[in-house]
Order: structure tokens, then sequence, then C-alpha cells
């Protein structure tokens, strides 16, 4: 109880964070975000429509398609991220604080705070952006990774910032979102790239079958030995940035005791394995 309501405040914390970088600092300077978030700002810009609207309006829809293929939690969790968004974006657009006009100021700090609270919301299992879930459940389905379906959405908005505001909003958007994901990167341990993680236990089976309900990923089971603690189970799977939220939610079950280690994979040689193309293996040694 006490870790979910920890959630939930970060959650708020992050909205609110990612709701201030937005209205006083890039918003005032033309400079968009990427997503369904950027789009809202181009047709508020082009329209006058209240941005805090266009965000809740724009991103509902995607929320709810992927609501029924993703964690069940994930629903409220969004929901509430996106309320509080929309909420202190219109806060602090009556604020009318404007911390900076200068272009490269606004850039460099509003990617680092936006960042901050986007990169917090995540790793408290929510999200902002519709664009976001529906990259994950592409990316459960195709061979595309959920950075470069969002990198190919966002270079589309971009040119299209840069035919209606000019060049170089399109440039200063590009570094924006560059930013961003640098400190969403580093506050996730990872962005989109993959994630190896190696996960030691007794209840080895166990989780790779939860890992394969909730993820859709298989895992590879191999014997291990702990000097104190005698015989054990390893569990090494590859997953993505988004999926860490979940799997964290796996191992704090209270009826896994185990130990985990993440790291950055660079480079992924020969074919990634989802659910839907193959079924978990019930002998001693699964395989990927």
């Amino acid at each position: 109880m006490k870790f979910t309501i920890l959630r939930y405040i970060n959650l708020i914390i992050g909205a609110i964070v990612a709701a201030f970088a937005l209205e006083e600092f890039l918003v005032p300077a033309s400079i968009l975000d990427g997503g369904i978030v950027g789009v809202s700002i181009i047709v508020s810009t082009l329209t006058h429509v209240s941005l805090s609207i266009l965000t809740i309006c724009f991103n509902l829809p995607f929320v709810l398609a992927g609501a029924k293929q993703l964690e069940k939690s994930f629903l409220p969790r969004t929901i509430v991220s996106m309320v509080v968004f929309a909420i202190f974006l219109e806060i602090f657009n009556r604020w009318h604080y404007d911390a900076t006009y200068d272009e490269l100021l606004a850039t460099v700090f509003g990617g680092i705070i936006l960042g901050f609270g986007v990169g917090l919301i995540i790793r408290s299992g929510g999200c902002l952006d519709g664009t976001e879930t529906v990259a994950i459940m592409i990316a459960r389905k195709t061979s595309l990774s959920v950075g470069q379906f969002v990198l190919g959405c966002n270079v589309v908005i971009y040119l299209t910032a840069g035919l209606l505001f000019g060049l170089d909003r399109a440039l200063y958007s590009m570094l924006t979102y560059y930013i961003t994901s640098r400190v969403v990167d580093y506050i996730n341990t990872g962005l989109d790239q993959g994630k190896a993680v190696m996960i030691i236990t007794n209840q080895g089976r166990h989780i790779a079958k939860d890992i394969y309900k909730t993820l859709g990923r298989t895992v590879t089971l191999m014997s291990g030995e702990g000097l104190l603690t005698g015989e054990k189970q390893v569990l090494y799977c590859v997953i993505t940035r988004m999926e860490l939220p979940m799997l964290r939610k796996i191992i704090e079950k209270d009826d896994y005791s185990a130990f985990m280690t993440i790291t950055d994979v660079s480079e992924i040689v020969g074919h990634h394995i989802k659910s839907s193309e193959h079924k978990v293996m019930h002998h001693d040694a699964d395989r990927r």
C-alpha cells in the first residue's frame, strides 16, 4: 500500500514538472515536444484552443486502446498522470511567468525539466503520451522497437512544425527531444534501447511464466548455485525501457525472493522472439 501511494505521488510530481516545462519554457518560445503533446501544441497554436483540453482529447483514444492490452494498473496511473498534467498546464498558462524567451535557454532547460518529469512518470508506471502506448502495442507484434516507432512519429511532427513555424523551430524542437530523451534515459536506466535483465531466484519457472503473461517476453532459464544459498535458477531476457516498471512489479511480489540486475544492450543480433510468435516451453531448459 505504501509503495502504491509513493508511486502515485511520483506520478503527480512528474506531471506537474512536465507541465511547468512546457508552459514556462517551451510553449512561449514556440518549441514543440514530441508525440501527441507536440500535435496538441501545433493545433493549440493554430486554433487558440486550450492546450490542456487538446492533450486530454487527443490522448484519451490511444490510452483506452492500450488499456485493453497492457497491465491493468496502467490505465488508472496514466489517467491520473494526464489529468494532473492537463490541470497544471492550465494553471501555468494562467500564471504568465514565462521563464525565458531565449530559444537556446528554453530548449536546454525546458528539455531537462521535461525529461525529469516524464522520466519520473514512466519510472512509476504511467504515461503522458498516447504515442508511446501505441508504440508498445506495435512493438509487441512487429519487429519495430518502441523507440523506432516514436522517432518516426516525431520526425513527421517536426517536419510539420518546420513548414508551419519555420525551420529553426523544428531544429530547436528536435534538440529538445534529444535532451529530454537523454534525461529520461538517465532516470529510467535506459530509453528505448534494449535492456538485458538477469534474475537469480528460487522461483524461476513461476517468474518466467509471469513475465510471459504480463510482458509477452520469453526467457532463457539456466541453473546456478549460490555460495551460501545453494541451487538457484538464473533467468535472462531482453526487454525495452517501457517494460521495466512492469518487470519491477513482477519481481517485487511478496512470493518472489529474487535478485535482479539490468544492463544496457547496445545491439541485438538475430531474431528477438515475442509472445505472438512462440509459446512458453515447459521443459527444464526453456529457450528464447
